[in-house]
């Protein structure tokens, strides 16, 4: 594998920056959610490498065309954790990339069952990305933190 990409066994609740590759077991559906800022769409697919599997959350402009069986390469990722499982989310358009399979992932059928569980406390999400709600207003923020 590439340096610097991790392993899916390898995910943690709270890291960022995050580069992996991974193939698609399921590309899962486009739908809409309502989250604190509103209503947002999001694609989930379930995505693995040999070391197991793990929930990829595509939001806004990241959302891919996937089909089971690609490989992705993702970067600039984040992790959540959601019912005790790690989740890995990506919110940029150029963050997702399907690439060309050079046979060095498994096939959609013998990635592991095993997913990264949260264990311990969990720490809150990065409040960096987007806009960020402050005193009832939307602001922009710059890698600064907004309590």
């Amino acid at each position: 594998m590439s340096e610097g990409k991790l392993k899916v066994s390898e995910l943690k609740p709270g890291m960022e920056k995050v580069s992996i590759l991974v193939r698609v077991i399921d590309p899962g559906e486009i739908r809409k959610i309502t989250t604190r800022a509103g209503e947002r769409t999001i694609r989930e697919a379930t995505v693995g490498d040999e070391s197991g599997r793990v929930k990829l959350v595509m939001w806004g402009r990241s959302i891919k065309s996937l089909t089971r069986g690609d490989v992705v390469e993702v970067s600039g990722a984040w992790t959540t954790v959601f019912k005790g499982k790690v989740q890995l989310n990506v919110g940029g358009s150029e963050n997702v990339k399907v690439v060309e399979d050079s046979g060095e992932l498994p096939s959609a059928e013998d990635i592991p069952e095993e997913e990264p569980k949260a264990e311990g406390e969990v720490p809150r999400r990065p409040r960096h990305r987007g806009f960020q709600q402050r005193r009832g207003r939307f602001s922009r923020s710059r890698g600064d933190e907004f309590e």
